[in-house]
């Protein structure tokens, strides 16, 4: 048995050789096809009720289209067996090929793409803004208080959001919020990360030397939508990991997060206001560059993304593949 390495985030390619000698008997081949994370044996034999792909045999090379759901970036393994027809009319079934281990790809660009345009399509009219905000404990702002420099570093991305999204535990990042209130046009008071915010200028974090991409659209289980973007400095390491992998907005014109240039050169910034927006921000950025202060709502636990999971059965943020 041999795995073809044309694997994407939900379909792979096998294939195998036959002896020669009786091929013309083989009438069928079962393809067993489990989760990696599934030890327990689950292989049928041909006598029992099949729960497995069965295969009619006809010449090769065939292709065999399954009616499995393969998730993106998951273990699988896979095995064959072949079952061959005899003169006498009694059948014989081969022992199981040797098992190979494979895991699907993230979403590709083409199904990003897919995604954005979903998220496009519900995002709503754009609102103006000014800083980008970040909610956490106390705590989190007060280490290494006695360093001059005090600085958020990027940390890696959790698993929250699409299954498929090449962000997803590979990209480091800080978190910022950008959405505004309808009637007052500020921050909302209320934050399911912590008490304490620290606000900075949005020109600092988005100017004209930020690449601005989009990672994920998702929702859990609730009427909320979140988009996720990438804030990239030209030329970073965040910037060199999203070139190639992630869509790229155009900063001036898109349709959820814009920087555009007044004519006298003064940068101002809109929010898609039907979404909530997740910026993260690939570099780290010093807090003496913004403010801390403690907000005066609540926290909203419910709210909280952190590995969070996406519903598969949404249909405004799902595209058709492996979830």
């Amino acid at each position: 048995l041999e795995l073809n390495f044309n694997i994407t985030c939900d379909s792979f390619k096998i294939s195998w050789d036959i002896d020669s000698r009786g091929q013309e008997r083989i009438t069928h081949y079962f393809i067993d096809l489990n989760k990696k994370e599934n030890r327990k044996e689950n292989k049928f034999k041909h006598k029992d009720v099949p729960t497995k792909l069965v295969a009619k045999a006809v010449p090769l090379p065939m292709t065999v289209r399954g009616h499995w759901f393969l998730s993106p970036r998951t273990e699988y393994t896979v095995a064959v067996q072949m079952a061959a027809k005899h003169l006498d009319g009694d059948y014989s079934v081969s022992q199981w090929s040797e098992v190979i281990e494979f895991c699907t790809a993230d979403y590709s660009s083409v199904h990003l793409n897919q995604l954005l345009q979903k998220a496009e399509a519900i995002a709503g009219r754009m609102l103006p803004f000014t800083v980008f905000y970040r909610n956490q404990q106390r705590e989190y702002f007060q280490q290494d208080r006695y360093a001059q420099c005090r600085r958020m570093l990027p940390a890696v991305k959790d698993n929250s959001g699409s299954h498929g999204s090449p962000i997803s535990a590979k990209l480091e990042g800080i978190f910022f919020s950008c959405n505004t209130e309808f009637n007052t046009g500020q921050p909302p008071q209320d934050s399911p990360y912590g008490p304490y915010r620290f606000q900075i200028q949005a020109d600092v974090l988005f100017n004209h030397n930020t690449n601005i991409y989009f990672g994920d659209f998702y929702c859990m289980y609730t009427s909320y939508h979140y988009i996720i973007l990438v804030l990239a400095p030209d030329g970073s390491k965040g910037d060199v990991f999203c070139k190639g992998r992630l869509p790229v907005l155009d900063r001036s014109s898109n349709r959820l997060l814009t920087c555009t240039e007044g004519e006298d050169g003064s940068l101002s910034f809109h929010h898609a206001q039907d979404v909530i927006l997740e910026v993260i921000y690939t570099e780290p950025v010093d807090l003496s560059l913004g403010t801390v202060s403690q907000i005066s709502g609540h926290q909203l636990m419910s709210l909280s993304t952190v590995n969070a999971k996406k519903d598969p059965s949404c249909k405004i943020c799902n595209i058709s593949v492996g979830r």
